[in-house]
């Protein structure tokens, strides 16, 4: 009896080493004494033989890595700390095991020197407002480095930019100043437009006396509706010389 179990014990181990299952978003390298056999294994069952066969899974998910903060100086020599998050997967199992040691590991120190290389030749206020184009810059320099290696980065955002305090408040100085100038240029147009609007209503009324005449009353009516008061208000000539030509036609 206790030889049928010890055999039985050996069959089960021999059967639990032997016989793997792959989930659907996985591959697996299989080495056989070493070498590389065939193509990537899975999704399924797949039978090894044990001891002579080993098999490496690879994740053919997208990694989302978090690229821990960098000390980065700008091109116009600003000092800053700045962190990323990279989206990548592999898409060649057989390249991301055999041609580098730790893929995961690779890129993301690969993220890390291109995120420095990147935003060192890049002004502060390109990265503050041109922020897709350096996304796109850095998501074609990573994709092109780890295409050997079987992985493909299918995005890069650049999360936060850490300004120093001198810096903050110097940026803030700059947006009121900002925010003073179109302010001013907006009331200069308008007294530009209201200008050129009253040049061109003189014109009108230069050309007709009456109307003048007419508006002159109208203002008179308007300040007398306004407050109840004695106003002295100078009488053009011109107003009455209309009445005494009438009198002197008759």
């Amino acid at each position: 009896m206790p030889v049928y179990f010890f055999v039985l014990v050996v069959v089960v181990i021999f059967l639990g080493m032997s016989i793997k299952i792959l989930n659907e978003y996985e591959r697996g390298v299989i080495f056989r004494l070493g070498r590389v056999l065939g193509k990537p294994k899975g999704p399924g069952l797949i039978i090894l033989i044990p001891v002579i066969d080993r098999m490496v899974k690879v994740s053919l998910r997208t990694v989302v890595h978090d690229v821990p903060p960098q000390d980065v100086i700008t091109r116009d020599n600003v000092s800053i700390k700045v962190n990323a998050v990279v989206y990548f997967r592999v898409i060649d199992p057989m390249k991301a095991i055999i041609d580098v040691e730790n893929f995961l590991y690779a890129t993301s120190q690969l993220s890390q020197t291109t995120l420095r290389s990147v935003l060192g030749q890049a002004d502060l206020d390109e990265l503050l407002s041109h922020r897709e184009k350096i996304n796109e810059r850095l998501q074609e320099i990573l994709d092109m480095h780890t295409e050997p290696w079987g992985i493909k980065v299918s995005n890069v955002e650049v999360k936060n930019v850490d300004l120093p305090q001198e810096m903050q408040r110097a940026i803030a100085r700059q947006a009121e100043a900002e925010r003073e100038r179109r302010a001013k240029v907006i009331s200069a147009e308008g007294e530009f437009q209201a200008s050129t609007k009253l040049h061109e209503a003189a014109d009108i009324l230069s050309e007709n006396p009456m109307a003048l005449q007419l508006r002159y009353l109208s203002t008179l009516v308007e300040i007398a509706t306004e407050k109840n008061s004695t106003i002295i208000f100078p009488l053009p000539i011109d107003l009455l010389k209309v009445f005494t030509d009438k009198l002197t036609a008759k």
